[in-house]
């Protein structure tokens, strides 16, 4: 299996509406089965499997952890849409992609239906310099530039960092001069999940990253959580088992090109 590491750095031209990006080949499958970790962002993926089969692929959030075999020879390229870029680049607000993979070209706006002809026939490992001269101008006059700002002040808010615990939503909310219920619509249209689901997904994954690198108390306090039994309740429920056992596991969890059972 070879797989090409996230790229140290994204393009200038694609910072405003993308988040991360991957170009990997999976030349066999990973052993045994993955974990695909619950997910609070957007991807779209250009992925060309072993028969041939192209597709772009609108990947939405996904909200609990899944469990897969995994596809062998298939090539990608994964773009982690920035929150507030769902609308603009799909046509669609990021609230009705939760759970679902939708082929790009059957969306209802032209937008999405351009991007993926411009790069349907790429190759995935040499995709990026052509979507960095495509994406741009397709999405320059489409975003509004304060509330883009705005929801990912919330995001960023409400996201573990190493320095500091994630805020409370309501704390979040006042510092943005705006109402809980206002926050609450930002989310659903820009991100998917409300302000609380995506707290508790970051947490849950940054859990995920650190398990047994630090104690569990410590760890629990640093995710933002009272203590170390409302962190492995919360953990359990969005990742079917608890901390401890997903340390003694270590499922491999690679992209999502590798899991997506579109087609």
């Amino acid at each position: 299996m070879t797989i090409a590491e996230p790229l140290a750095t994204i393009p200038d031209v694609l910072r405003p509406w993308v988040a991360g990006v991957r170009t990997m080949s999976f030349a066999e499958p990973p052993a045994g089965t993955f974990v695909q970790l619950p997910d609070a962002l957007t991807k779209v993926v250009l992925r060309v499997t072993a028969d041939g089969q192209r597709d772009v692929l609108a990947v939405g959030p996904r909200v609990r952890a899944a469990y897969h075999t995994g596809k062998p020879h298939i090539s990608c390229v994964e773009l982690v849409l920035a929150p507030g870029a769902v609308r603009p680049l799909l046509g669609v607000p990021a609230a009705g992609l939760v759970g679902r993979v939708v082929p790009v070209d059957g969306l209802p706006v032209g937008t999405a239906r351009r991007f993926a002809r411009e790069v349907r026939w790429l190759d995935p490992l040499e995709a990026l310099p052509r979507i960095a001269e495509v994406l741009p101008g397709l999405l320059s006059e489409q975003t509004d530039p304060g509330r883009t700002a705005l929801l990912r002040a919330g995001v960023d808010a409400l996201s573990v960092r190493l320095d500091r615990t994630p805020a409370q939503v309501r704390d979040v909310a006042r510092e943005l001069a705006v109402s809980e219920r206002q926050l609450r619509n930002l989310f659903t249209e820009g991100v998917g999940v409300s302000p609380k689901h995506y707290a508790r997904i970051d947490r849950v994954r940054t859990v995920a990253a650190r398990a047994g690198s630090v104690g569990w108390s410590e760890l629990a306090a640093a995710t933002g959580y009272f203590d170390q039994s409302h962190m492995t309740a919360d953990f359990r429920a969005l990742m079917g088992v608890p901390p401890r056992s997903y340390v003694t596991e270590r499922l491999p969890a690679p992209s999502p090109c590798q899991a997506i059972r579109h087609g």
